[in-house]
């Protein structure tokens, strides 16, 4: 891998991990035709980028939430956050591998997964909805636990950790705008998770070694981007819907599908 790859593979990263339209998919895809060598190893070591975007972004509500909890003793965000995170979490630990696999990590899965989630995106407002939650404070343990599930099927390519607890936590109640800072949020402690997986890991370690300014510029790229898109989505969905992520996703499957069939 290049300079200029680890640039392209990791503004690649920032820009779709907080965008709905899969930041694995996108990796599967560029991996596949645009000849772009990636390894879950570096994978998992780029959204140090990602995770460190997300801390700036929400610093000021990151110390909201440690205020609530040390002095208002106020622990239902935080308590709402951890429901959300330990499903995605358990399932990342436990079955990381198994989606890792050359079989799953293909452009097909990667194509009918954009579809059906698309789909989901493009008619959530006609899908019925539990009984409407103004704040994340205000979700109940079995909301923000059934969000947390929704989450779990991000590890297939092509379906979205954001896009699925954004579209889980619209169904659970939420606006546009509280279900994507909730998603948000609740990435945090998932990346964490990830990050700190990624330099306990013999495997890690020896690739910051080996590859350090891959490393370094890739990430880079990764905050800066990543950073961008965060707030994009925060006020584009303060007004706006799921469709035009949607749309994206359904023609991006359907140009991978095409693709495909002349292929063979």
């Amino acid at each position: 891998m290049t300079l200029f790859e680890a640039f392209l593979l990791g503004s690649l990263q920032g820009l779709t991990e907080f965008i709905p339209v899969s930041s694995s998919g996108h990796l599967v895809l560029a991996q596949h035709w645009l000849g772009l060598q990636s390894s879950p190893t570096f994978d998992m070591l780029v959204n140090l980028g990602t995770f460190l975007a997300l801390l700036v972004f929400f610093r000021s509500r990151i110390l909201e939430i440690t205020d609530r909890i040390f002095r208002k003793k106020d622990f239902r965000l935080a308590r709402n956050v951890i429901l959300t995170a330990i499903p995605v979490g358990l399932a990342g630990l436990f079955f990381s591998e198994f989606f890792e696999q050359p079989a799953i990590q293909q452009p097909l899965v990667v194509a009918v997964m954009l579809a059906s989630v698309g789909l989901v995106m493009i008619f959530i407002d006609e899908l019925p909805r539990l009984s409407p939650v103004v704040q994340e404070d205000d979700l109940s343990t079995k909301r923000s636990f059934g969000i947390g599930v929704a989450q779990m099927f991000a590890l297939i390519p092509g379906v979205s950790r954001s896009g699925s607890s954004i579209i889980a936590g619209r169904l659970a109640g939420l606006t546009y705008q509280k279900a994507a800072e909730y998603s948000f949020l609740v990435s945090i402690p998932v990346m964490a998770a990830v990050v700190l997986k990624g330099f306990v890991g013999s495997e890690g370690r020896q690739f910051i070694s080996d590859h350090f300014w891959i490393w370094v510029i890739s990430n880079i790229a990764a905050f800066g981007f990543g950073l961008l898109a965060v707030g994009f989505m925060i006020n584009y969905l303060k007004k706006g819907n799921f469709k035009i992520f949607g749309y994206y996703r359904v023609g991006l499957a359907a140009i991978v599908l095409l693709v495909l069939a002349f292929a063979h």
